[in-house]
């Protein structure tokens, strides 16, 4: 079978007299037709066994042609529209005569022969409107001149076309197994695990098959042409996970599939000047491919919980980079476990454990009117972030690291959620409080600067010194000191900065003293202290607690001390 435009196919009969063949398929030639790509581009010529990709304009018919030389050829015609439904029909007529004279040397004139291939209709042999990949396949066609023709009625659309005379030995496309469905094995908030069938081309054939996943919000597709279109950036596929773990797309960040490529834009036309006009750009959609190998169960991960989505499997061979599609899925994964809400009561101090990267939601409703409202926080460990909504509105939204109060303007009858979400690195805890009462402070007040302070040229051998700021109110502050080995690191002393540990969790022999202090002028809010009763050369941690009127206790940043080894 020969593919080629009529002009060309005029150029290509023998100039003679004598009764000529066109020529059947040259494999040496052909595979070095396939190998430049440029030799099919923009061509009315389908080439024998290899896939060619074209651009239609909306309501601009095209005609491809190809030539079957002697009668029972096999044949197969595959038409894959790409982004929009096609309407296609495939033809035939009978080669025109190849000379006008005998013995006379001259050939026809071209336009005679070009009339004779072009003016006749032929016998129509099939036709299709939609957007599925639909075939022609017959095991003896009639030789003759066939004819493809194709057009949108939608859109402006790319697609693709494969011809062949030799179909049982090319199968260039991967053969779907006797069930082709995908099968959704496990179903999460966040996660879902697919299954399929392996492609026969790749368990019996031994031919290399990798399969290519396709999520997304809107539809399933019924082509990979499709889904390539859709793509809004060039880098559609993804490297393939490393061994053992599966794809976490939204490694994406979150399911909306982000890309390091958003800007940029893909055209249909990337040479937009040779055709005379544009397509504008898309904008990008939520839909993601990744190509995993040959494995056939995997999970995708990080979804958003209560959500649609589709999935779609393409089997494809990476010899001839050509694919078919499975019967595509769809699952809703499942509703987010719906979140207990703490009440709080009015002055009273409500310990909250979140787990990594977790939220709480915390309710308060006072039970009479007031002008103001205060909510203080006391977190234990890492920062945490707190928003708080009134009736619905927000009115705050805040990272919160030690302790923080906030007072907010008060309503009649109004009802406050807090939303408290946890740290990336761990589990958080923390302390709230919410009041109406102004004066109702359990959380004592705290210096910004909460960090012990060494002096190291009044260290002995057997004490230290430090110093600490205050504030102007006046609060309670207590010592202890612990000793640790030599070795003792900053991770461990980071593993034990939990603030909200009081001196009730202390040994009473690790207490050195306790002491109230303040000053009304922040600038001179400082005090000091000398540790003494410690051994020669020995590293001791040492902890300062303020205790507030409410008997809650803030520890500040530990200090780790050395004493001299020799004085």
């Amino acid at each position: 079978m020969l593919l080629l435009r009529c002009p060309l196919l005029l150029l290509l009969l023998p100039l003679s007299s004598r009764p000529q063949k066109l020529p059947t398929r040259d494999e040496e030639l052909f595979q070095m037709q396939i190998r430049d790509k440029a030799f099919f581009h923009d061509s009315s010529v389908i080439p024998d066994g290899a896939e060619i990709s074209s651009y239609l304009f909306r309501d601009t018919p095209k005609r491809y042609f190809f030539v079957v030389e002697e009668d029972n050829t096999p044949l197969a015609v595959t038409v894959t529209p790409c982004d929009a439904p096609l309407e296609w029909k495939l033809s035939v007529q009978e080669l025109p005569e190849e000379a006008s004279g005998e013995g006379s040397g001259e050939p026809e004139p071209l336009e005679q022969q070009k009339q004779q291939i072009t003016n006749e209709e032929g016998t129509e042999l099939f036709s299709y409107k939609g957007n599925d990949v639909e075939y022609f396949v017959s095991s003896s066609s009639p030789s003759g001149l066939y004819q493809l023709d194709l057009l949108s009625t939608e859109k402006d659309t790319h697609f693709k076309v494969y011809a062949t005379t030799t179909p049982e030995s090319d199968q260039p496309y991967p053969e779907l197994p006797y069930d082709p469905r995908i099968d959704v094995t496990s179903l999460g908030r966040t996660t879902v695990t697919l299954a399929w069938k392996p492609s026969p081309t790749a368990s019996l054939l031994k031919q290399p098959i990798q399969y290519c996943i396709v999520i997304n919000k809107e539809h399933n597709f019924k082509s990979l042409c499709a889904v390539e279109a859709k793509l809004s950036s060039d880098d559609g596929f993804m490297m393939a996970p490393k061994p053992g773990l599966d794809f976490s797309p939204f490694d994406f960040a979150h399911f909306g599939f982000p890309s390091d490529n958003s800007g940029k834009e893909r055209s249909f036309l990337k040479s937009s000047s040779k055709f005379g006009r544009q397509t504008p750009s898309k904008p990008r959609v939520d839909l993601h491919k990744v190509c995993i190998g040959n494995k056939n169960i995997f999970t995708v991960s990080d979804l958003k919980p209560d959500t649609q989505y589709y999935f779609d499997m393409f089997a494809m061979n990476t010899n001839t980079n050509m694919s078919t599609a499975y019967v595509g899925t769809f699952a809703r994964t499942k509703e987010e476990a719906k979140q207990k809400t703490v009440e709080l009561k009015d002055g009273k101090v409500t310990d909250v454990f979140i787990k990594r990267k977790g939220a709480k939601f915390l309710r308060f409703a006072p039970v009479s009117s007031h002008q103001k409202v205060t909510f203080s926080v006391h977190s234990c460990l890492d920062a945490v972030q707190i928003q708080v909504r009134r009736d619905g509105k927000l009115l705050l939204s805040q990272n919160v690291e030690g302790v923080r109060q906030f007072q907010l303007r008060g309503k009649a009858k109004a009802k406050y959620v807090i939303r408290l979400k946890g740290s990336k690195k761990g589990a958080s805890m923390l302390k709230i409080l919410a009041t109406t009462r102004p004066n109702k402070q359990s959380f004592p007040s705290l210096p910004e600067d909460t960090r012990i302070k060494a002096f190291d040229k009044l260290r002995t051998c057997s004490s230290v010194t430090v110093a600490w700021l205050g504030t102007q109110e006046r609060n309670k502050f207590c010592i202890y000191k612990r000793e640790v080995d030599d070795n003792y690191n900053e991770e461990q002393k980071k593993r034990e900065q939990n603030q909200c540990l009081g001196p009730d969790t202390r040994k009473k022999s690790e207490k050195v003293l306790c002491k109230y202090f303040h000053s009304q002028n922040i600038q001179k809010a400082v005090t000091t202290e000398t540790i003494r009763g410690l051994q020669p050369g020995k590293s001791y941690l040492l902890d300062v607690y303020v205790i507030g009127h409410g008997g809650h206790s803030v520890k500040y940043q530990s200090k780790l001390v050395k004493t001299r080894k020799f004085c």
